[in-house]
């Protein structure tokens, strides 16, 4: 069968009360953001607790494909929906019957399933209830397919029927990515790696409705182009989901090197990633964010301790720090690595500057006033390599 509409499911945003037509509208611009670049022509409407997506001369798997980017949406229904009439009627039950017999010819060639229908009278002036059509619809069903059967309790075919603005006809609820749509909640700065955590980081908080601006440490000539790259393939991932990630590429060899120079080895990779976390600050002043969101999981190296963790995140000023992997164990973050297809490109064998200037024993319990004291032997210079970093901020709009 050649579907010609969707109807969009959401949840959340239902209960949003005075306030959810702004989720709504949301939700569509998101959704004519994705599929303004998939072939076809589509008309996205809303009207009275659904989004409808008419479609014509498209390709169903590659729409499905990118509606299921957007958050927001909890349901992709493939439907067949019919408009009143001219005297702003909905079929009646005979007109109901055809439309659905027609709908399960043309869905379903094995027609050896058993089945349960649920119809949902939203406009109450329809002259028959929700019980009552049903049960005229099952029945005309096993009159019209004999192998057919009744099975109320785990049917192989659920059927829907929506008496609504429209009458809908739908049987396949296909699951979209839930969350809130893009734009709703704010920004926020991702620290950036090419490691696996980051990426999902950066898509969890998304989920929530929340526009993503990236920046990413680069340390050449120690790290490759080929490394840069491969962050700017996972900012492309992210912005399947978000829309245009701006990614900040900051050259941190300078400030790298000085801090190797002029502090104890075993506390590199704490100050490094303190300095990481004000230049982040930094950014994310400039440019309306309103947190910053890192891949951190408590325990998972070395940099991650609780007592690492407090020692980091005490140089961020005014805004939060979002840490959504936080009580994630490793294989749970690969999972949602691998489910938006972020994986391949997160485990590619190029180094990032983290890496590269791990000490072989590193502190694993630093003490917030140690490491306060031992940078204050980078006060002569520290300022200005951070500011020149800054300033020489190369921006890629992904």
């Amino acid at each position: 069968m050649q579907y010609h509409a969707f109807v969009i499911k959401y949840a959340e945003i239902g209960v949003k009360g005075k306030n959810r037509y702004i989720f709504e509208d949301a939700l569509v611009k998101q959704i004519k953001r994705v599929l303004s670049k998939c072939d076809g022509s589509f008309n996205i409407s809303k009207v009275a607790g659904r989004i409808y997506v008419e479609a014509s001369d498209f390709d169903f798997n590659e729409t499905v494909d990118s509606l299921k980017t957007v958050f927001g949406i909890t349901g992709i229904c493939p439907a067949v929906t019919i408009a009143r009439n001219e005297d702003g009627q909905l079929p009646d039950v005979d007109g109901v019957a055809k439309a659905v017999i027609d709908f399960i010819d043309g869905v379903y060639p094995d027609k050896n399933k058993t089945f349960k229908v649920k119809v949902r009278r939203v406009d109450k002036s329809y002259p028959i209830d929700s019980m009552e059509m049903a049960a005229e619809l099952g029945g005309r069903i096993l009159d019209a397919f004999k192998e057919m059967k009744v099975d109320v309790h785990e049917p192989e075919i659920l059927l829907n029927v929506e008496l609504r603005e429209k009458l809908n006809i739908f049987s396949e609820v296909i699951p979209g990515p839930g969350g809130m749509p893009i734009g709703t909640a704010g920004k926020a700065m991702l620290l950036l790696s090419g490691g696996i955590d980051s990426p999902v980081a950066g898509y969890m908080v998304a989920k929530r409705g929340v526009d993503i601006e990236a920046v990413y440490f680069n340390a050449p000539p120690y790290t490759s182009e080929k490394a840069k790259q491969k962050v700017v393939d996972l900012a492309k991932v992210i912005s399947k989901y978000t829309g245009k990630v701006r990614l900040h590429v900051i050259n941190f060899t300078d400030i790298q090197m000085y801090i190797y120079e002029k502090c104890p080895h075993d506390e590199l990779t704490i100050i490094m990633r303190r300095y990481m976390m004000r230049i982040a600050d930094m950014l994310a002043g400039n440019t309306g964010c309103m947190g910053l969101i890192t891949g951190e999981s408590i325990g998972q190296v070395a940099s991650q301790t609780m007592q690492s963790l407090m020692c980091t995140g005490e140089v961020v000023t005014d805004i939060p720090v979002y840490r959504p992997l936080i009580a994630f164990d490793k294989q749970d973050i690969v999972d949602i690595s691998v489910k938006i297809d972020a994986y391949d490109t997160s485990i590619l064998p190029y180094e990032d500057c983290c890496t590269i200037f791990v000490a072989k024993h590193p502190v694993t319990k630093p003490r917030a006033d140690i490491i306060r004291k031992h940078e204050e032997n980078l006060f002569e210079k520290i300022d200005e390599l951070v500011k020149t970093a800054i300033e020489t901020d190369e921006i890629i709009e992904v």
